[in-house]
């Protein structure tokens, strides 16, 4: 095993996480063998997936903006992934002052750099959990803490929730979150879709099989039924390069017709 392979406690080196995997389509190191055979794999028959990948963390990054300038000053980010900036908190505080941020992901390595990285900001935590029980990310005392649910929050699902299976029951998970969310609170959500290249799915697919890195690609159907509840900001559910703002994104960032697709929507509890 060489440097770059020391494997942090806790993690199975023959198991590919979601995380490094996103971790490595965006250009970071904190990734695994097993990672970057996932993602080599996929982007055999799906070149443009790094693309998709930075526009997807792009989208992050205009839905925390928008919700910020709506007044939305406190935020759970549920999958948080590996730390990349800029981050939650980063993007808030330019639109205002410091908002509070809970960071939540089940991944080891994960937490560890949240850990790191948040250790002297006050008005930030990082919970190693897991949103398939939805229940103990809310119960969480370092939730309670920071997030008064009297108030709108923004909370982020952004390529999670297809990590998530139907027996899991992802609309479950949904409503718990918009149960506990007061009006005014946004929701920010990107799913892989079952519109993706059939040949990029069936790679993805069988690259992952049987991991926690293994996705469920939805129809726009099935997606927008997960978002029941929220009314949803203009201009609803697109791929994410073109949600808001897209636009101004250089060329090379806009997959017109990505093999893999991944959709995004704001929604927003009336």
């Amino acid at each position: 095993m060489t440097e770059l392979e020391r494997v942090p406690p806790g993690v199975d080196p023959n198991v590919p996480s979601s995380a490094r995997v996103y971790d490595y389509l965006l250009g970071g190191k904190d990734n695994l063998a097993v990672d970057r055979a996932v993602a080599g794999r996929l982007l055999a028959v799906a070149p443009d997936t790094r693309l998709v990948a930075r526009a997807n963390r792009d989208f992050l990054v205009r839905a925390v903006r928008l919700m910020a300038e709506r007044g939305v000053r406190q935020f759970i980010d549920l999958g948080t992934g590996i730390p990349t900036s800029p981050s939650v908190h980063e993007v808030a505080g330019k639109i205002g002052p410091p908002a509070s941020v809970v960071y939540v992901d089940h991944d080891p390595v994960v937490h560890l750099h949240t850990e790191v990285l948040l250790a002297l900001d006050e008005n930030v935590a990082g919970v190693q959990a897991d949103i398939r029980r939805p229940g103990a990310v809310l119960g969480d005392p370092r939730v309670a803490a920071l997030i008064d649910f009297a108030q709108p929050v923004g909370v982020l699902m952004v390529g999670v929730l297809h990590f998530v299976t139907e027996a899991e029951d992802p609309a479950g998970i949904v409503a718990a979150f918009r149960e506990r969310m007061a009006a005014g609170s946004h929701l920010a959500f990107s799913h892989a879709m079952a519109e993706s290249s059939p040949e990029a799915v069936a790679q993805l697919t069988a690259a992952t099989a049987g991991s926690p890195a293994q996705p469920t690609f939805r129809s726009r159907e099935r997606v927008l039924a997960l978002l029941d509840g929220f009314e949803l900001v203009e201009p609803g559910l697109v791929p994410v390069q073109d949600w808001r703002g897209g636009d101004d994104l250089p060329p090379l960032l806009r997959p017109e017709l990505p093999q893999l697709r991944v959709d995004g929507a704001v929604g927003r509890l009336a």
